[in-house]
């Protein structure tokens, strides 16, 4: 997969993560968004890396996307968590 399939693939991987934990975000759309990028990144790392699973060339790879999707979830998680009042 090429940089922008991974940047494609975190704008989707990150309005999951979002659907699957809503709530308001501190940095709203524009920082979800890129946390959804970041979080496909570090998913894609993290299963390379310690997971033993390869980068898929597939787009359409399950792994690759739960991968993605969880580095969201994590990223998105971590975010709430740093600077979940800063929008009070």
């Amino acid at each position: 997969m090429t940089v922008i399939s991974w940047i494609i693939l975190g704008l989707l991987a990150g309005a999951i993560a979002k659907f699957l934990l809503p709530g308001r975000d501190p940095g709203g759309l524009i920082g979800t968004t890129l946390i959804g990028i970041a979080g496909a990144f570090l998913g894609g790392w993290i299963s390379a890396r310690w997971l033993d699973h390869p980068i898929s060339k597939d787009f359409y790879d399950g792994a690759t996307w739960a991968a993605a999707i969880g580095g969201s979830l994590a990223l998105l998680v971590a975010y709430r968590l740093l600077f979940g009042n800063s929008r009070d």
